[in-house]
């Protein structure tokens, strides 16, 4: 069976992303994981997120793929303890220091190998197999051909994950020092400032005030820019050359980029399993993942080196952006929902419906009420509750958006 990984930076991507039919979720704690701007979960937090995941009958990976250094080691052994007494599935990792803590300790915990582990031939996967890891998180820079010859030459129980969707780095899967150089604030600790998104001009020593861009465009040059992983559309060719967890990146996305993300993938899997020799790639599903785009997109190294292809110099998004306007909270009767405003949206507009029961389903707004019953011509206020019409039967957790212009 393919699983369907996806990211959860806080509760609410967590419930997303559950609601929206991920298989599996993996998140960070507090400490020792490669997201520190991301709300994250305290240890309390992480208790809940894995009673939550597990009544879903889903499951829960935590991150521990920092670079550990000495200052590290003294609160390392409780940590992971602590992830075995919640029932944690599975921890990331990237530093042998966790491996070596767990084989020591006796810590009944699944290891992955991080991406950041740089994981590209069959040799290093059996090496961190013998060490006593179930998976390796391939590194992104591997191909379609690597991974079916990794997979040929591994034990069977050792078990292969991708990316499929997501930010790309523009060093080796991540392993980037730009940022700790750059703003003192390091990439492999968890901080990365992503200098690979800024804005650059060539200086010329002696010139002051001269900037010379490269590639210039009316906003400025992105010559370290990468465009975003998307295969969607190449399912087939993931499952035949060995993959059986299709990861999604994002632990600092929103609710709504989860569910759209998560949503596409779940019924191009699905499709997929349900019969691989008639399965036909729906492009609807494509769409959807535009909808919810930033930057443009690429296949990155599955299909060999993609170079200029894989760089958005430009900044080149798509024209057709949509804005998250809000989450339904209640499912009332006659002909009216609860909803829970995320971006301003009026009466008159047209609204689209994120739901993982319905498809193609949108609906024009022609009355908004606030919870005394007034009536009004927009709902302005962030986070504001609202009761508007719907033809749908609606659940919480589902979202609506608006085309923006």
């Amino acid at each position: 069976m393919i699983e369907l990984l996806a990211p959860a930076g806080n509760l609410e991507t967590l419930e997303t992303a559950l609601y929206f039919g991920a298989d599996a979720i993996y998140m960070a704690g507090k400490q020792y994981g490669l997201r520190a701007f991301a709300d994250n979960f305290t240890e309390d937090g992480l208790a809940a997120a894995s009673r939550l995941t597990h009544e879903y009958g889903k499951k829960l990976y935590v991150t521990v793929n920092s670079v550990l250094w000495n200052r590290d080691i003294p609160g390392l052994e409780g940590y992971l303890r602590y992830l075995s007494e919640i029932r944690a599935d599975g921890i990331i990792v990237t530093d042998p220091a966790v491996l070596l803590l767990l084989r020591r300790s006796g810590i009944p915990l699944a290891v992955h190998i991080s991406t950041q582990a740089n994981t590209t031939n069959y040799l290093s996967a059996s090496f961190w197999y013998e060490q006593g890891a179930e998976r390796i998180v391939l590194s992104r820079e591997v191909s379609l051909d690597d991974i079916a010859e990794i997979r040929k030459n591994v034990p069977a129980g050792l078990e292969l994950e991708a990316f499929v969707h997501g930010s790309m780095c523009i060093a080796h899967s991540g392993r980037c020092l730009l940022s700790s150089v750059l703003t003192g604030r390091s990439g492999n600790r968890g901080a990365c400032a992503q200098p690979c998104r800024w804005e650059y001009h060539l200086y010329e020593k002696g010139y002051d005030g001269q900037y010379f861009p490269v590639f210039e465009d009316d906003h400025g040059t992105y010559i370290m820019n990468s465009r975003d992983l998307m295969m969607i559309e190449h399912i087939p060719e993931l499952v035949q050359a060995g993959v059986t967890s299709f990861k999604i990146e994002g632990r600092m996305k929103s609710a709504y980029y989860v569910a759209s993300v998560v949503h596409a993938y779940r019924r191009a899997i699905d499709a997929y399993q349900k019969d691989p020799s008639a399965y036909c790639f729906n492009e609807n599903l494509k769409e959807e993942l535009i909808k919810s785009a930033t930057r443009g997109f690429t296949t990155g190294f599955y299909f060999g080196n993609p170079y200029e292809d894989g760089q958005d110099t430009v900044r080149d998004t798509d024209p057709r952006r949509y804005i998250f306007t809000g989450k339904v909270i209640s499912a009332e009767k006659d002909g009216f929902i609860e909803v829970e405003q995320r971006n301003k949206f009026s009466v008159g507009e047209r609204l689209e419906v994120l739901s993982p029961r319905l498809e193609s389903a949108a609906f024009f707004v022609e009355s908004i009420r606030d919870s005394d019953g007034n009536m009004q011509e927009s709902a302005p206020h962030p986070q504001q509750h609202v009761r508007i019409n719907c033809p749908y039967a609606l659940q919480p957790g589902d979202l609506l958006r608006r085309q923006d212009g």
